[in-house]
């Protein structure tokens, strides 16, 4: 391949869109399911940092105290990724390296099992709404199929930073 030939995959894309080891910047798709499975963690420190009321916002978002917890249960998965990508760099440790092309996997992992422990909570402890639940599997699905969906995310998982030769 010549120098000035960039390969098909990358074609799309523009000098803004490397980071500074040359690897594509992660996908916003990664940050929106990550939003979503953290959600209970973000409620959580919402209603920490609200020196007025501490538990309005987890009130209003989680009415019943046990989807809230549960909520942060289905979110570990999700701050396992977060801890991936924060290690995400040329010297990580090697089992970084070995577990980064998974991530995608564990994400879908943490929606199914965000979605299993509400229909639990629907059909067993009758926690949540039915319109809620409905709601719920859409988001999911739809954010499944942003993850396969994602060519930018597809580049993401192969690659891997590395140290770059200084010039």
């Amino acid at each position: 391949m010549r120098k000035h030939q960039v390969p098909k995959k990358y074609q799309e894309y523009s000098i803004e869109d490397f980071d500074k080891y040359d690897c594509l910047k992660l996908s916003k798709r990664f940050y929106l399911v990550l939003l979503f499975v953290l959600r209970g963690y973000l409620v959580w420190l919402m209603s920490v940092t609200n020196m007025k009321d501490r538990v309005s916002t987890m009130q209003w978002i989680y009415p019943e105290t046990s989807l809230f917890f549960l909520s942060l249960v289905s979110g570990i998965i999700g701050l396992c990724v977060v801890v991936i990508i924060s290690l995400r760099r040329p010297n990580a440790p090697n089992w970084v390296k070995v577990i980064w092309p998974y991530c995608r996997a564990m994400l879908v992992m943490a929606l199914i099992f965000d979605l299993s422990i509400n229909l639990i909570g629907f059909f067993y402890w009758q926690l949540t709404s039915m319109v809620w639940l409905v709601y719920q599997g859409l988001i999911v699905f739809i954010l499944i199929g942003l993850c396969f969906t994602s060519k930018r995310m597809q580049i993401n998982l192969v690659e891997f930073p590395q140290m770059l030769p200084e010039k």
